[in-house]
């Protein structure tokens, strides 16, 4: 088992639980990480055998730019996505920070 991580990734979104937030907009940083069996992939050299973090990055940038009223919404969105994206992944955390 490994984990792969992306860390500080930012966007600028529409989220919060007030109206005028998700007019104005905001910075966030993401980080993820997802525990996986890697020894195939690291046996091969084979993208094909282990999480592909640019398609990781997408996923967070699919549900980041879907506006939310809570980062934890946003959060369970990308978790979930990621599951069913990658069937290998055996774990997954997500840290969702917000600028201002």
């Amino acid at each position: 088992m490994g984990i792969i991580s992306l860390e500080g990734i930012e966007f600028f979104a529409y989220h919060g639980f007030l109206d005028e937030e998700q007019k104005i907009g905001n910075k966030y940083s993401v980080d993820i990480s997802v525990k996986v069996d890697f020894s195939l992939a690291a046996k091969s050299d084979k993208l094909k055998e282990t999480v592909n973090y640019e398609e990781l990055y997408k996923i967070i940038r699919e549900e980041i730019n879907q506006p939310s009223r809570l980062l934890e919404h946003i959060g369970k969105r990308i978790i979930t996505h990621s599951f069913k994206q990658f069937p290998g992944i055996t774990d997954v955390e997500v840290s969702i920070s917000k600028f201002n």
